[in-house]
């Protein structure tokens, strides 16, 4: 190999110690201050929000995917605030802060999910997507279309994003070993000498797969956004997407300003510099969003007044405990595996994998007949007049029921609902 990787580092020994030389304030320290202050700030502020969560932990399928997108400002303040600290050292941190970015993505995904799923009958998100028609794509696929009642596109939407939570850790785990041994060399940027060294091919890899995991997200999000009405979605999204747009854009910035704006000091290099000013400024930033995230993904949803507060231990063991993301992904895995061998159930829609025709939408928003003309027990001895009212069908795909509510007076015409039967039996979301 003919290209040598530049060092991003100076010969000359920075300021090793804050208090130790002298008393003057030159722009490090002050850097140093500011990154600091900002990132105990940040702490303080979702550690709080974290912990009235924790007390009012009513949900759990829901709340212990919000604590671990909680925790993202908090990460990037303190491995941000390090990196401007051990400056030489940047590289390493700023490859494991990334990491929880797809820890992040999966989380919102599965919060989707648990949102989606709270409006249809047996908490199921499939049940929800059985009412959408055939619909394009998203940019720039939009010349295709697809069908959201095939038994493969919520298995393809859960691994198309979790599949980032899968290659970045691996990604950084390599970029790390590759910066041991001299071969990463981010300063090389993208020119002609970047093929000579792992960065590029690491960042194309990166590239391939956030673009493929916030893509499906998109789609999720667009399919289903009728149905998330009420818990400010958009918000909720834009307080991760913010964050990783941010992150990268302002990094090539300050990449770009490197050698021509941006200037070597006697300690620090153009690269030094360049990622002191990105650290510095994500400490900054993740103030802000900690306040937002506190609005966002506000406590007040999930307190329950008069009801008892809850230990913080298992919701905390909850958040770090990410079992649940394993079962999602071997699940879809599992699932290609047997689309692959032509199992029934992978291919038709007619079917479910419990070997039950799969529901439309007025079945499953209990509006409707269930299983053709197989009716449950609990409807099949009403009169006609009355099937009549209870399950009229319905033809239009992209009308939205608003999820029902256990206090919901009747569901009869003229008849009281009976107080010791449960809600499902009269077709209420659970």
């Amino acid at each position: 190999m003919g290209a040598t990787c530049p060092s991003d580092n100076t010969q000359a020994t920075d300021q090793g110690s804050f208090w130790g030389n002298g008393a003057g304030w030159d722009a490090h320290k002050v850097g140093w201050t500011i990154a600091g202050a900002c990132a105990i700030v940040t702490v303080l502020i979702s550690t709080i929000t974290v912990l009235l969560h924790c007390r009012n932990y009513t949900n759990r399928r829901e709340q212990r995917q919000i604590i671990r997108i909680l925790y993202m400002p908090p990460i990037y303040a303190v491995i941000s605030f390090f990196s401007y600290r051990f400056f030489r050292s940047y590289t390493y941190y700023s490859l494991a802060e990334v990491a929880y970015e797809a820890v992040t993505i999966s989380a919102f995904l599965l919060l989707l999910i648990e949102y989606v799923a709270a409006t249809a009958v047996g908490h199921s998100a499939e049940n929800a997507i059985q009412r959408k028609d055939k619909r394009n794509l998203p940019i720039p696929f939009c010349c295709w279309r697809y069908r959201p009642t095939k038994p493969y596109f919520m298995y393809t939407v859960k691994w198309a994003v979790m599949q980032y939570v899968v290659l970045r850790p691996i990604v950084s785990i390599t970029g790390i070993v590759c910066q041991v041994y001299g071969v990463l060399c981010e300063s090389v940027g993208f020119g002609i000498n970047a093929i000579h060294f792992a960065n590029i091919y690491l960042e194309a890899i990166d590239f391939v797969s956030i673009t493929l995991a916030l893509y499906g997200l998109l789609l999720f999000y667009g399919l289903v956004r009728q149905e998330l009405e009420g818990r400010r979605p958009l918000a909720k999204f834009l307080a991760i997407k913010l964050i990783v747009m941010a992150t990268f854009y302002q990094s090539f910035i300050f990449d770009a300003l490197e050698g021509r704006v941006i200037k070597p000091s006697k300690f620090w290099t153009a690269t030094n510099i360049a990622d002191g000013l990105n650290a510095l400024t994500i400490c900054v930033e993740m103030v802000f969003f900690s306040m937002f995230m506190w609005w966002a993904y506000s406590p007040n949803e999930y307190t329950v007044a008069g009801a008892k507060k809850t230990s913080i231990w298992r919701p905390l063991w909850d958040s770090i405990n990410y079992w649940d993301f394993v079962l999602e992904i071997f699940g879809s895995l599992r699932f290609f595996f047997n689309y692959m061998r032509g199992k029934p159930s992978t291919h038709s829609s007619a079917m479910r994998e419990d070997g039950q025709p799969s529901m439309n939408f007025g079945q499953a928003f209990g509006v409707g007949p269930v299983y053709g003309n197989k009716l449950p027990l609990d409807i099949a001895n009403r009169s006609t007049m009355q099937l009549a009212v209870d399950m009229r069908p319905s033809y239009e795909e992209d009308i939205r029921l608003a999820p029902y509510h256990y206090g919901s007076p009747t569901h009869k015409r003229g008849q009281s609902r009976d107080s010791s039967l449960p809600p499902e039996h009269y077709g209420y979301a659970q």
